[in-house]
């Protein structure tokens, strides 16, 4: 489970990560990482998280098991994320076939090149 406080829930933050963060994109997601400039204080914001499962993934059922699938995988990643950092996560159409391991998989691929990137 996500804590509440890693949680990314303003559309504002959304369109941080999306339109100013770096992207690496895999079969089954697309990963948007927005890290600010600028020295971290010790007090610093936790890293955000936030996920976009769009009706292309199918219907609602299948939408929200694959959200929760990528917020159980993003829960144990979270200590490699920068602090104060915005990720957002988006499901593409191929999430709604792929197994767990695979959506790891390709979650943790995306994750190396956006962090590798820095």
């Amino acid at each position: 489970m996500l804590p509440s406080s890693h949680r990314l829930r303003r559309s504002d933050d959304f369109r941080r990560a999306v339109r100013s963060g770096r992207r690496a994109g895999r079969r089954a997601v697309v990963v948007h990482l927005f890290c600010p400039s600028g020295p971290r204080p010790a007090d610093a914001e936790p890293a955000r998280v936030g996920f976009v499962v769009n009706k292309a993934v199918g219907n609602a059922v299948l939408r929200n098991r694959v959200q929760r699938r990528l917020r159980a995988v993003m829960a144990a990643r979270l200590t490699d994320l920068p602090a104060g950092s915005l990720t957002v996560v988006r499901a593409l159409p191929a999430t709604a076939t792929s197994s767990y391991d695979e959506l790891v998989a390709d979650v943790d691929g995306a994750l190396q090149r956006v962090l590798g990137a820095r």
